[in-house]
């Protein structure tokens, strides 16, 4: 059963491609037909795609990894915030800090620096600091919280990206790209597919059609660490009732050795009266 259908699509305006002298020709694959000087998508083409895309990321959590959401324009904000967050992934949605993957030990450090400010509000020391100090700490502390907020978790690069309009956030395709992290993207038909490991064919500005598709990717998500904590909790289940099959086993091998025993002393029982009558009779 498909993610997302046809109509839903049509419905939320995914079909709106831009202006087709703004077109880029690899996307041609994706296009459907050009009407009044606007390229319309592929409905069918982004309804496979999205299909495609949701097993692959519903694998990926599946498996405990972490997916990077990046959406810094206006309209989809918000969306990936709510959806990303709902999942506990990753987002960034301020500006792309440049080198956030290939330079991703100084990304560390800077979350490292906004741990430390932090415990320094919980023991304390922040408190004996002038008046100057804690305002420029806390100007600090609020410019880091906005431009790593999100990303304070991760102790590796992400698993994968999640792009909405691969264009604009440019840089961070092109950091993956040097990685080899996938890359799933909206892609709109005035951008280059060639870079995105997952194409999915949309309208990018539109923001019911941003909220859609972002809904499906984050459901499989959600899938997939629903199942992920099924099987932790079947394991967990298997391995408490191990010790207990053990034990079984134990005490069945118990009364089997003594049963044997009983038995070997009632045979040396026998052996004995009957040796004892054999002396009386020679007697």
């Amino acid at each position: 059963m498909s993610r997302v259908n046809f109509d839903q699509l049509l419905e939320a305006g995914v079909h709106f491609g831009h202006l087709k002298r703004k077109w880029n020709p690899a996307m041609a694959p994706y296009i459907f037909m050009e009407r009044n000087g606007i390229h319309i998508i592929d409905l069918h083409k982004t309804v496979a795609k999205v299909d495609e895309a949701a097993e692959v990321m519903k694998n990926l959590s599946k498996s405990g990894k972490k997916i990077l959401f990046v959406a810094t324009k206006k309209q989809a904000k918000q969306i990936v915030a709510e959806k990303a967050a709902a999942v506990g992934m990753p987002y960034v949605i301020e500006r792309w800090p440049g080198g956030m993957l290939t330079n991703f030990p100084t990304i560390r450090k800077a979350i490292k620096k906004m741990t430390t400010i932090d415990k320094m509000t919980k023991d304390g020391t922040f408190d004996n600091l002038s008046k100057r100090e804690k305002l420029q700490i806390t100007r600090q502390r609020a410019k880091l919280e906005k431009m790593l907020g999100t990303i304070v978790d991760l102790t590796r690069p992400p698993s994968a990206l999640f792009v909405v309009d691969v264009m604009k956030e440019h840089i961070a395709v092109r950091e993956a790209n040097r990685l080899g992290i996938p890359v799933f993207g909206m892609v709109d038909t005035n951008s280059n597919p060639n870079d995105i490991d997952f194409v999915i064919p949309a309208n990018d500005d539109a923001a019911k059609s941003v909220e859609i598709i972002v809904s499906a990717i984050c459901g499989a998500i959600d899938e997939g660490l629903q199942e992920r904590k099924a099987e932790k909790t079947d394991m967990e289940a298997t391995e408490e009732a191990a010790p207990k099959r053990e034990r079984k086993t134990r005490a069945a091998i118990k009364k089997e050795r003594t049963k044997k025993e009983d038995e070997e002393a009632l045979n040396a029982s026998v052996i004995h009266r009957v040796a004892k009558n054999i002396e009386i009779e020679e007697d």
